[in-house]
């Protein structure tokens, strides 16, 4: 096992807050594995790159020697974190939530070393409580303190609606770590509140508390906003290699550094280098983005992936003979009609590839569209939304063209 002093620099890279840091010194001078602690609510079927980021961390601590405990929340998933909330979150059915952890579980292995991961369900210790034991946990915590947190404290004073349910789930969270005898517990910035919680509950049962451990969300394709399906600036781990090598290679160049310490297997030292490349101008974006895109492709589609999709993508801008100073718009722009299609000729005109839709239907009649190198077919007006995703190139004639991202 590394001194402590190297594995607190590979993980304190990429990690927003370390709560108490003295205290996880003092645990990794103990030199034995820790149990590091991620619980996670299967909400979603489907993860992108931002889920990913903490379970990259995880790998880390994985690497470094320590244990991995992944808590799959398929108890408190049927209250719904709300972390971050201005709402409260939809109930999920039982039967939802195991759909769910089933394909979280399949993608996270991804990236996790499974021989060296325990998968927990908390449902197991959480459905099977009974009045008197939840009245003891809730007894540990102080509505006061609870309405602190910022997400509650907004919803609070603006007058928005806060259900009772939502407050016991930092107490069964807190629980979570009780159980687990976690050491430290990982989560996004976000989840601050909750993991703090379950240090406190773990004092009150005279347990050596868990450290909190959080880390940044990662910025979506666009540069601006969180990674988030909703905002369609994401990049799927079940992505087509291709498909996930051209959205990596659409990313702003301000955000490589950032992609290169969360989302892909360098080293911190490798990576330090890149930040400092990006720093005194050394950098070449275009070159580090292909060597990024290839690295996340490996990681999720198998070593060699990367390689094969970077080819396919050459191919593909060599044939299209893209210029080189291709304006850019953002996926937000395509949008679907009532018939689930994208009605093309407006889109066209949104592109500033024509005026009007009425131009767009002529330009689209005349057979002079093309999609990523493809013609349109006269008469297709409204399409198949998966035509585009991030790095789709739109045209009309060699030079009116455009490129979402």
């Amino acid at each position: 096992m590394l001194s402590v002093d190297e594995q607190l620099k590979v993980i304190l890279s990429g990690t927003m807050q370390v709560v108490p840091l003295e205290e996880l010194k003092k645990k990794l001078e103990k030199g034995v594995p820790l149990n590091i602690k991620l619980g996670v609510d299967p909400t979603s079927p489907d993860l992108h790159l931002g889920h990913a980021v903490p379970l990259r961390k995880m790998r880390q601590f994985q690497d470094l020697g320590h244990r991995v405990t992944l808590i799959i929340g398929n108890g408190t998933a049927l209250i719904g974190d709300p972390s971050g909330r201005d709402s409260t979150r939809p109930p999920l059915t039982e039967e939802q939530v195991e759909a769910n952890a089933k394909t979280y579980v399949e993608q996270a292995m991804k990236v996790l070393d499974p021989e060296k991961t325990t998968i927990v369900h908390n449902g197991e210790w959480l459905k099977p409580l009974d009045l008197s034991k939840m009245l003891e946990l809730m007894s540990q915590f102080n509505v006061a303190r609870i309405l602190e947190r910022e997400d509650f404290h907004n919803r609070y004073t603006n007058g928005l609606s806060i259900s009772l349910h939502e407050f016991i789930y930092p107490v069964l969270q807190a629980y979570d770590s009780v159980v687990i005898e976690a050491d430290l517990e990982m989560g996004g910035n976000d989840q601050i509140f909750n993991l703090l919680a379950g240090r406190d509950l773990m004092r009150a049962k005279g347990m050596e508390p868990q450290v909190a451990l959080t880390v940044p969300l990662l910025v979506g394709l666009d540069g601006h906003k969180k990674m988030s399906k909703s905002y369609g600036n994401y990049v799927g781990l079940t992505d087509a290699p291709n498909d996930m090598y051209g959205k990596i290679m659409s990313i702003a160049d301000e955000i490589v550094p950032m992609y290169f310490r969360l989302c892909s297997t360098l080293p911190v030292d490798e990576v330090d280098a890149i930040d400092a490349a990006f720093e005194d101008g050394s950098a070449d974006p275009y070159k580090l983005k292909r060597q990024l895109a290839r690295n996340i492709v490996d990681l999720y589609h198998g070593e060699g992936a990367g390689v094969a999709a970077e080819a396919a993508f050459d191919a593909q801008f060599k044939k299209n003979e893209v210029p080189d100073d291709v304006k850019e718009f953002p996926m937000s722009l395509v949008t679907t009609n009532d018939e689930g299609k994208v009605y093309l000729a407006k889109l066209l005109a949104d592109l500033e590839i024509c005026k009007s839709a009425g131009e767009g239907r002529r330009l689209i009649d005349g057979g002079g569209v093309k999609v990523n190198g493809e013609a349109v077919a006269p008469k297709s007006y409204n399409v198949d939304p998966a035509l585009f995703s991030a790095g789709t190139t739109v045209q009309s004639g060699k030079k009116r063209w455009a490129r979402l991202v």
